[in-house]
This record gives C-alpha cells, sequence and structure tokens, in this order.
C-alpha cells in the first residue's frame, strides 16, 4: 500500500482550510442507516460555504475533490434546512466510490479546501499513517471532527518532513556545500515563516539556518551511510576510507556554511559585495564590499571600503586576516565567526590589530565582560556596510 501522509502535509502548505474527521458508522453507512455522504459539523461550514445556512431552507453547491491524488469524483456540498434537519454533508461521490464503505469505518479522512478554491481529499487508514498526520498538527484524535489551525503544525515535523523530501528528490550522493546551505535557509523560512528576520533579526537568522543545515547534513549521512554502517565492514582499510570521507566532507561543508548564509544574509539586506574576491598576489577576502572593482579604484575613497573574514571558529586563525586587503591595513578588518568564547589576551591583541568581531548577539555573552562592548552583532555590522555604501 502506498505511503500518501507525507503528501497529505504537502498540500495542507497550499490549503485555505483543513478538515479532518474520523468516519463514521453512520457516514460509512455501517448503522444501516439512510443517511448519504461525509456529515460536516457546523463548526467546519467555512469548508464549503462562505456563509452558512438558513434555517427552513435547503442549501446546495457543486464542487468536485479529487482524492488520495489520484482520482477525482462529483461532490455536492448540502445543507438540509427544511423540517426537522439542520445539518450539513457533502454527498454524490458516486457508486464506485471506495471509502464510504463499512470497512472504511474508523479511516480519517482530511478534506483541504486550496488557495485556488479547488478541493482535495485523502483517507488514511493505517495507524501509522494517521498518527504521522495527528502528531505533524500536534493534535489528538479527539481534536477531529473540526477544522484544524495551521498554526498548530508541529515545527519538528516540519522540518523532518521536508528534509526526507529533499533527501528523495537527490540524484547525487551529496548536494554541493551551496545546495546544502541554500536548502537549509528554504526548509528553515518554509518552517517558522520568518523571512522579516533576514533584516528584522539578522543574528537569530544566521544561527537558525546553520542548525537546520546541520541537521540536514546529518540527516543525508544517516541516508547514505546508516545502512552500511549497521552491517559492519569486510575490513579496516574500508572503514578507515569511509570514515575520511566523511570527515573530510564535514570539514569542507562546515569551513563555507557561514560564507553561504552571511551571502544570503547581504543579498536579503540589498548590500552590495564581491565573495571570494582577489586584492592583491593571492590574497582572497571572503567578502569585500562594496565590490572589487571598488577596491582596486585607488580613487575610491577607502573609507567606504570594508572587507570581512568569515570563519566558523577563529580562536587560532584569526591572525590569518591581518594582511587579506593591503589597502585596509589601517582600518578595522572585520572577523565574522560561531566562535563561543575567546580569552582576553587574545582579544587585546585582536583589538590592537584592529580585527573586530562580528558575532551573533545571543554568543557575545559567552565572552569577557570588558570587550563585550567591542563585539559587534551581525546586524551591527549589515548597518554600517548599508551606511558606508549610501
Amino acid at each position: 500500500m502506498e505511503i500518501i501522509a507525507p503528501k497529505v502535509i504537502e498540500d495542507t502548505a497550499n490549503s485555505e482550510r483543513i478538515f479532518c474527521k474520523f468516519l463514521s458508522a453512520n457516514d460509512t453507512g455501517e448503522t444501516g442507516g439512510h443517511q448519504s455522504g461525509i456529515y460536516i459539523p457546523k463548526n467546519s461550514v467555512p469548508l464549503i460555504f462562505d456563509t452558512p445556512g438558513v434555517k427552513g431552507e435547503n442549501k446546495e453547491e457543486f464542487n468536485k475533490i479529487k482524492w488520495q491524488d489520484d482520482f477525482e469524483t462529483d461532490a455536492h456540498f448540502k445543507y438540509y434546512g427544511q423540517g426537522t434537519r439542520n445539518e450539513y454533508r457533502i454527498t454524490g461521490f458516486g457508486r464506485n466510490f471506495p471509502f464510504l464503505k463499512p470497512a472504511f469505518t474508523g479511516s480519517l479522512v482530511i478534506i483541504l479546501k486550496q488557495k485556488d478554491s479547488s478541493y482535495k481529499g485523502y483517507v488514511l487508514e493505517t495507524e501509522d499513517e494517521i498518527e504521522y498526520f495527528l502528531d505533524y498538527f500536534g493534535i489528538t484524535p479527539n481534536e477531529t471532527n473540526r477544522l484544524i489551525d495551521t498554526e498548530l503544525a508541529n515545527p519538528e515535523e516540519k522540518e523532518k518532513l521536508a528534509i526526507q523530501e529533499f533527501i528523495k528528490s537527490l540524484t547525487s550522493d551529496f548536494p554541493s556545500s551551496e545546495q546544502m546551505s541554500l536548502e537549509a535557509q528554504r526548509i528553515q523560512n518554509l518552517v517558522f515563516d520568518h523571512n522579516e528576520y533576514i533584516q528584522q533579526k539578522p543574528d537569530d537568522k544566521l544561527l537558525d539556518w546553520t542548525e537546520v543545515e546541520y541537521r540536514l547534513f546529518r540527516a543525508i549521512e544517516h541516508d547514505r551511510y546508516g545502512s552500511l554502517i549497521k552491517n559492519g565492514f569486510s575490513d579496516v582499510e574500508k572503514f578507515i576510507e569511509l570514515a575520511n570521507q566523511v570527515l573530510n566532507r564535514r570539514k569542507s561543508r562546515a569551513g563555507k556554511s557561514l560564507e553561504h548564509h552571511l551571502s544570503s544574509l547581504f543579498k536579503g539586506n540589498s548590500i552590495t559585495f564581491t565573495p571570494q574576491a582577489i586584492t592583491e598576489g593571492n590574497k582572497k577576502p571572503d567578502f569585500i564590499f562594496p565590490s572589487i572593482e571598488a577596491y582596486h579604484d585607488t580613487s575610491f575613497s577607502v573609507v567606504k571600503l570594508a572587507s570581512l573574514a568569515a570563519k566558523t571558529t577563529c580562536k587560532d586563525r584569526w591572525r590569518q586576516v591581518l594582511n587579506e586587503a593591503d589597502r585596509l591595513r589601517s582600518q578595522n578588518k572585520f572577523l565574522c565567526t560561531l566562535q563561543q568564547g575567546i580569552s582576553s589576551a587574545q582579544l587585546e591583541e585582536m583589538k590592537s590589530e584592529k580585527v573586530v568581531l562580528v558575532v551573533p548577539e545571543r554568543y557575545i555573552k559567552t565572552y569577557p565582560e570588558k570587550y563585550q562592548q567591542d563585539i559587534w552583532t551581525v546586524k551591527k555590522f549589515i548597518e554600517y556596510v548599508k551606511e558606508i555604501e549610501k
């Protein structure tokens, strides 16, 4: 049987209304009654009508529903308001509709009103698929038979699903470091929907993207190597070969990850820059602002230039940034790092060499208190570059 719960979750992202309920014996005809179709409670009227029905009058609209992302049926949205009846139902599926039969009593039916006003429907039969759907939205079986608040979606489950879908889509053993970073950004933005943080809270955004990329990378590692490691190795050499391959890839990804995320933050803040520009000789700072052309233009004011190095850790490597741009030797040299804490002696030496640390705001408290005021946040650096680029 095809696993469809992930497809259901994927479609909820494009849905204006999400309704779910367990099919009752009355819905499936198991009680022997003559009711037809799926009962819709009054709390879920917006799924099928823009306005509620009026007592004493029947109401009906015609639509189509695509089921299991496979086949389509007619659907009559009905309000029975005459006589003693006062209820809403979806009927008109046709005789060959497979799901309104006694065998499907207790299955979870999900009906989605898409943002383009079309409809999709799914029926989940197994406990695993039903739990997958309920866990995603963080609801219990008792909280069904109603419209679902999409804000309830469990972020961890959303992220896990997005990672699984990306891994399934891969056509190579491992994506490039840039593709990995961009996908982590896409997933994090999708799950938390805080694109405005790129400008409002870039420090948080940088760390959020970095954390998701780490989880994404580890998930791909597990998918690629999990069964191989579990089954063991025929000899030590093969084990060492794989271990070296994994470690080298980890080092390569970590070294580029920070650069990729900073690039996206700069683009999101409309900052002009040249990455990996060549200044003098083979010197190559990670970022030159506003451009390498401006840097090589001797008539361009040096106070309107800036360089930024990106190093995940910098405790022992910060001196590398001192000679990356000759024109900026007398200016501040900026170094963005995810390092948490550096000794006072090193910070004093950095200060004397005009190296300014740029650190995500929540990490600044890990540095000696005496030097915290000298450390720039990512947001402060972005505002500084925007100012000199005016």
